[in-house]
């Protein structure tokens, strides 16, 4: 798993490289599937390019449970998974003009009494560097295009991301995770940002 991980990110190293010649502070948002190896990568790259790394999943904006959401179609919940307008605003235009940001990162470990989740109190800051990454489903939604310098695809086939996540989730987590998300990611990534829309796709086939 290693070397593949440090083979798709060597590719990624490669290509941002080459792009942002001239073009400091530069953005590379690398997508995928749910299990498909983002962080990972984005970890390996930030690594290399000694890259200030900012989690999509820090603005995950569907709660559970959530009155509407289950009613919604795979378009709705793929519009609405993470809150790119104060990912962009917050984040991703201050680092770009060189100003550190600051912002509350999605609670995945704290429960309200109502079932719902809130922001973490304490707030997450990061100072610009010359390369930014941001990681997670849904990272190069359309509405971030114009800031993103590279667009990276990890692309996995389906059995391989739903093995990886059966092996560090609960059961029951995931069939409700699959039942919210699976439709949502294959309507993304199919009709919002098929893979020839990107400019690298990369791979990390193996379990």
């Amino acid at each position: 798993m290693d070397s593949l991980i440090q083979a798709a990110a060597g590719q990624i190293v490669e290509a941002a490289l080459r792009r942002s010649q001239g073009t400091k502070p530069f953005l590379i948002a690398i997508d995928g599937g749910s299990g498909s190896g983002k962080t990972a990568i984005a970890e390996s790259v930030g690594h290399e390019l000694d890259a200030a790394v900012i989690p999509g999943d820090d603005f995950y904006s569907a709660e559970v449970p959530d009155s509407g959401w289950e009613s919604r179609s795979a378009r709705q919940r793929a519009c609405d998974a993470i809150d790119w307008r104060r990912l962009r605003a917050d984040v991703l235009e201050p680092l770009l003009a060189g100003r550190p940001a600051l912002w509350h990162a999605y609670d995945f470990s704290a429960m309200r009494p109502d079932g719902t989740y809130g922001v973490q109190l304490q707030p997450t800051t990061l100072e610009p560097k010359s390369f930014l990454i941001l990681e997670g489903a849904y990272s190069t939604r359309p509405e971030l295009a114009d800031l993103i310098g590279l667009s990276v695809l990890v692309d996995v086939d389906l059995s391989t991301r739903h093995h990886r996540l059966s092996g560090r989730e609960a059961r029951e987590f995931l069939e409700a995770w699959h039942r919210r998300w699976d439709e949502a990611e294959a309507f993304y990534f199919s009709q919002v940002r098929p893979p020839h829309t990107f400019d690298l796709v990369v791979s990390n086939p193996t379990v």
